[in-house]
C-alpha cells in the first residue's frame, strides 16, 4: 500500500540529509574495511522513561516507513557531499543507488512500550541500516513524546473532546507532526491545516480575540460571525466582561448557539458560572470550550467542571515538559563476516554508566494476569516462552526493502485506546511514578 493508496495528497520529499554527518564518515570507513557488507541489526529503545511517566506511547512509525522509502540521494544532494568532502568518491558512487533492501520489524504504531522495549529493529547490510539512524530517531522521538502527552491529557479529560491548536509554538514542519501524534495520542480535531490536508485529520477554528477588536462593539463581532458561519459557531467570549459577552452571544445567535469558548481567569469558576447563564438563557445545549495555556493537570483540575471540550496548544507541542523520548538506535548483533551464511554475533555497549545496552536480536511480549491485565513487558533473545506465542509484539513493517505495514492512521488511534485499555489502572495516575510494567529480560 502506497501513500497514494491511502490518499494522502502531499509526496515527502527526499529525506536522505535528515541525518548527522558521523552516519556517512562510518559508511565510507565500512566501506574501505569491507565491513560495510555484513548482516547488522540495529534496534531503537529508550533506557528509561521520561521522568514520572508510567507508559510510553510508539508513535511516528508510519512517518518512519515514508522516510525510509523517501531515503534517496540525488543528484543536488549527492553535488552537496562531493563540495563540502563529507564522503569520498567511491562513496558517492554507492549512496547514488541507495535503496534500503532489508527488514524493518516494529511495535506498531500507536501501543504502548516501557524501558528496555525493543520499539523497533531494522535487519540489513551494515551500510544500509546505520545510515537510517538520525532520521528514525528524530521522528520517534518526536512523535512519541507528543502523542505520550496527548495520551495523559486524553485520560485527564475522561472522554470529553480534546482539541489541537498548538501550531504557533512549533517549529511549522513539528507541528504538523505534532497534530498528527495527538490524534494517535486521542485527540480529536486540529486547527493545523496542514495537518488537516497531509493526514486527514478534522480540522476546527472559528475567530481570535483580534476578529473582536476589529470591529466597534462586541456585538458587531457576533453578529458578523453567526451571518457568516451559522448559528452552530463557537463565538470567544473573554475578550472584554465575560458575563456580559455571554448573554450578548445568546441574544445573537438564539439557543442554537454552538459553543462559547473561555481562553483566560479561573476556568473552574468561571465554567461553573457561563454554565448557569447559559442554561438561565435559555441556551442549555450551547457548550462551553475551553483554552488558555492547558496541560494534563489543569484539565484534570477541571474534572467535575461543566466544560465540554479542552483546546490544547503549548504544552501539547513541547510534550507537556518531555520534548522528547530519549530513544537510541543501537547495533545489537552482526554477522561473523560477510559471508551470507556467516553466524551472527550478538554485540552490545559496555559501560561504566547507564549507557550501556543488551546484545543479541530481540523479541518482546507482554504477559498478562489471571483477569487479562497486562503485568510485564518480557524482552528476550532466545525462544519465545509457548505461553506468549501469541502476545508477541513486534510486527513487519519492511520486508526485502517493500513498505508492508502502511495503515490509516485511525487504526493506530484505536489501537493506542486499546493498549491503554489493558494497563494496570494506575497507568491513568497523573502523580509521579514508576514505569506501570516491569521489563523483564530472559
Amino acid at each position: 500500500m502506497s501513500a497514494a493508496d491511502l490518499g494522502l495528497p502531499v509526496a515527502v520529499p527526499s529525506t536522505a540529509l535528515f541525518t548527522d554527518r558521523y552516519e556517512l564518515t562510518m559508511l565510507q570507513a565500512a566501506l574501505r574495511s569491507g565491513a560495510a557488507h555484513r548482516h547488522s541489526v540495529f534496534e531503537v529503545f529508550t533506557r528509561r522513561l521520561p521522568e514520572g511517566r508510567r507508559y510510553g506511547v510508539v508513535c511516528g512509525t508510519g512517518r518512519v516507513l515514508d522516510a525510509v522509502e523517501n531515503f534517496r540521494f540525488d543528484a543536488d544532494v549527492l553535488d552537496f557531499l562531493a563540495r563540502e568532502n563529507v564522503v569520498d568518491g567511491p562513496t558517492l558512487e554507492w549512496l547514488s543507488t541507495y535503496r534500503f533492501t532489508g527488514d524493518i520489524w516494529g511495535y506498531p504504531e500507536g501501543e504502548v512500550y516501557f524501558p528496555g522495549s525493543p520499539i523497533l529493529r531494522v535487519e540489513g547490510s551494515f551500510a544500509e541500516a546505520v545510515i537510517l539512524e538520525t532520521v528514525i530517531l528524530s521522528i520517534l522521538n518526536h512523535d512519541s513524546a507528543i502523542a505520550a502527552a496527548a495520551s495523559r491529557m486524553a485520560v485527564a479529560a475522561g472522554g470529553r473532546p480534546l482539541m489541537e491548536m498548538g501550531a504557533r509554538r512549533a517549529h511549522e514542519l513539528a507541528a504538523v507532526a505534532a497534530s498528527r501524534a495527538a490524534y494517535v495520542g486521542g485527540f480529536l480535531s486540529s486547527s493545523n491545516l496542514a495537518a488537516g490536508f497531509r493526514y486527514g485529520l478534522p480540522t476546527i477554528g472559528t475567530a481570535a480575540h483580534a476578529f473582536t477588536l476589529l470591529h466597534d462593539t462586541e456585538r458587531d463581532a457576533f453578529v458578523a460571525q453567526v451571518e457568516s458561519l451559522g448559528r452552530g459557531t463557537t463565538l470567544l467570549v473573554d475578550t472584554y466582561d465575560l458575563m456580559s459577552a455571554v448573554r450578548t452571544a445568546v441574544e445573537v445567535a438564539g439557543p442554537e448557539l454552538g459553543a462559547v469558548r473561555i481562553d483566560s481567569g479561573d476556568l473552574l469558576l468561571l465554567a461553573h458560572r457561563v454554565r448557569q447563564q447559559l442554561d438561565d438563557l435559555g441556551a442549555k445545549d450551547t457548550r462551553i470550550v475551553v483554552t488558555s495555556d492547558l496541560d494534563e493537570y489543569a484539565i484534570a483540575s477541571l474534572a467535575a467542571a461543566p466544560v465540554d471540550a479542552y483546546g490544547v496548544g503549548t504544552s501539547l507541542v513541547t510534550g507537556s515538559g518531555h520534548p522528547t523520548c530519549s530513544m537510541v538506535y543501537k547495533l545489537v548483533s552482526r554477522a561473523s563476516s560477510n559471508e551470507p551464511d556467516a553466524p551472527m554475533v550478538a554485540v552490545a555497549k559496555k559501560s561504566m554508566g547507564a549507557k550501556s545496552s543488551v546484545g543479541g536480536r530481540k523479541w518482546a511480549a507482554r504477559r498478562l494476569d489471571e483477569d487479562g491485565v497486562a503485568e510485564a513487558e518480557v524482552v528476550g533473545t532466545g525462544p519465545v516462552p509457548a505461553e506468549l506465542e501469541d502476545r508477541q509484539l513486534l510486527v513487519p513493517l519492511v520486508r526485502g526493502g517493500e513498505i508492508t505495514g502502511r495503515e490509516p492512521l485511525e487504526a493506530a488511534r484505536t489501537r493506542h485506546i486499546e493498549a491503554r485499555a489493558g494497563l494496570p489502572l494506575s497507568a491513568s495516575q497523573l502523580s509521579r511514578g514508576e514505569p506501570v510494567l516491569p521489563t523483564e529480560q530472559v
